[in-house]
């Protein structure tokens, strides 16, 4: 009998969880550092509406990570364990990419974070339904997007030196972000076999798509700022 890619997907109680905590738990300290650096952001902010606006994402940012941490739970795993084994897995992307300017930080927000929030799409590919359904509903949020694009947007416009300077910017950024995503897969076997199942593509051998994907989504958030990838 041929087995479908959905009946070789585990379901909650059948069989053990363990691949699917490790992409929970990086999940979870994604939506964690997200709030860190929105309460940062919103210190930061220009003017009094940004600040109030990325003061309400990290609070969105806190109960996001709260709903991953509960279907951890409900899976059968440690919410804090799962969270604990990411807790640097930023800090290298963060000490390379230091901003220098508020529009920078945004951009960084915006493409920089971003390919980790699409690394994490398509690994939930590879996970059971109830747990694919909470990491597509949080990562689903766009709501600091939309305001990192609109500001973005209204700064370039109106300054040709400004968009060539976060043309290079974003095109660092992307690379020392697919450079945490390979660290991830060479580090955590759990989230290369998620990457298999999600693409079809034979466990034994390395994700071959999952970079070209990583790459076009970046293209596209680019685009969307008129800014060349």
């Amino acid at each position: 009998m041929t087995t479908t890619r959905a009946e070789a997907i585990p379901e909650a109680g059948s069989l053990e969880h363990s691949d699917a905590i490790e992409l929970l738990g990086l999940v979870a300290q994604l939506e964690h550092v997200a709030f860190a650096r929105l309460a940062a952001d919103s210190a930061l902010a220009p003017t009094i509406e940004q600040r109030l606006e990325l003061s309400r994402f990290a609070s969105a940012a806190v109960e996001r990570r709260d709903r991953v941490l509960a279907r951890i739970t409900e899976i059968g795993g440690d919410p804090v364990a799962a969270v604990r084994q990411y807790d640097d897995v930023l800090d290298d992307f963060d000490a390379r990419t230091p901003p220098g300017s508020w529009w920078e930080r945004l951009l960084k927000a915006y493409v920089g974070y971003g390919v980790a929030d699409d690394f994490c799409r398509l690994a939930a590919e590879g996970l059971d339904a109830g747990s694919r359904a909470v990491v597509l509903e949080v990562l689903d949020d766009a709501s600091h997007a939309e305001l990192a694009v609109a500001e973005l947007d209204a700064a370039g416009s109106a300054d040709g030196v400004l968009t060539a300077r976060l043309a290079l910017w974003g095109r660092r950024l992307v690379g020392e972000a697919l450079g945490v995503v390979q660290r991830l897969l060479v580090q955590r076997p759990a989230l290369v076999r998620l990457v298999s199942v999600g693409s079809d593509a034979a466990p034994a051998n390395p994700p071959t798509k999952l970079f070209g994907e990583l790459t076009a989504q970046h293209t596209r958030r680019m685009s969307r700022l008129g800014l060349t990838a």
